[in-house]
């Protein structure tokens, strides 16, 4: 079984508020890195996931944490699982050869997704709330700073599997991009608390602050990760939510060029024009 390190397309999310967009009226910088990491995940989703059809290619290039903590690449038999609703037996392939350092499948699973609603969960909260923190750090900045934050959700995963699993825990593989749009989320909070979300809560679409949205986000990712602790996971890789969101929360100052750069950017811009692709 895979290991998916995201919620939203487990519908917990919606129970409480779900955000569809925010305010971007002081946003000057296209979004160019965000746009080519939701064509990666998408691309990769379709193109070599096979739709998720293509097990052999995810059981290879997903995180495990096994591997990472051994530095070992681990390769398991298929097996045989009936699914206790339909009444139907299938094969899942074991762990296949990972033909790149296994600490690289940190970065690879987090362009990865375990179904549709997996993906476009993940890529809705990568678009509303990932263009607004690309805006204060600039393209490159930007880019380090969501694959910083999602190595270290990924790592927060392993080192939690080891603590708190049994020893089979460490060899379900997990992937999807939430642990990095987790450190996304979390810089967004520490400087945007107070911007305007807007969030469908209870079938009507409501304005409310970011500290509001993104802290209830939080706290049921730390209620869930507590409940997971005890073995109530439900596939669910909670503790990369956790770690990517305290990644970046911490880590965001030493990326941001603050908001007198954003400022003297749209000067800038109404003066000269605005820069090349990477400026």
């Amino acid at each position: 079984m895979l290991q998916c390190s995201d919620d939203v397309h487990s519908g917990k999310t919606s129970l409480c508020m779900f955000p569809i967009s925010d305010d971007n009226s002081d946003r000057h910088l296209t979004p160019l890195v965000n746009y080519v990491i939701i064509a990666i995940n998408v691309l990769v989703f379709i193109l070599l996931q096979g739709m998720g059809h293509n097990l052999h290619f995810t059981y290879a290039f997903s995180t495990v944490p096994q591997e990472i903590l051994t530095n070992t690449d681990v390769v398991t038999q298929s097996q045989m699982v009936r699914d206790a609703a339909s009444g139907q037996s299938f094969e899942i392939p074991g762990l296949q050869p990972t033909p790149i350092p296994v600490w690289l499948t940190m970065v690879t699973s987090m362009f990865m997704h375990g179904g549709w609603g997996h993906l476009l969960g993940n890529m809705l909260f990568l678009w509303i709330f990932g263009d607004n923190i690309e805006n204060r750090m600039g393209h490159l900045r930007y880019l380090v700073f969501y694959l910083l934050c999602g190595v270290l959700a990924s790592l927060a995963h392993v080192y939690t599997s080891a603590a708190f699993g049994d020893g089979s825990s460490l060899l379900v593989p997990s992937l999807g991009a939430s642990g990095a749009i987790s450190g996304i989320m979390g810089a967004y909070l520490i400087l945007f608390p107070k911007r305007r979300v807007n969030v469908l809560l209870f079938r009507f679409i409501t304005p409310v602050p970011a500290i509001v949205a993104l802290g209830l986000w939080i706290l049921l990712q730390v209620v869930s990760g507590m409940g997971a602790l005890g073995g109530t996971g439900g596939g669910v890789a909670y503790m990369a939510h956790i770690g990517g969101f305290a990644a970046g929360m911490l880590l965001v100052k030493l990326f941001d060029k603050g908001q007198d750069w954003v400022d003297g950017e749209l000067a800038r811009i109404r003066r000269q024009g605005p820069p090349g692709p990477l400026g």
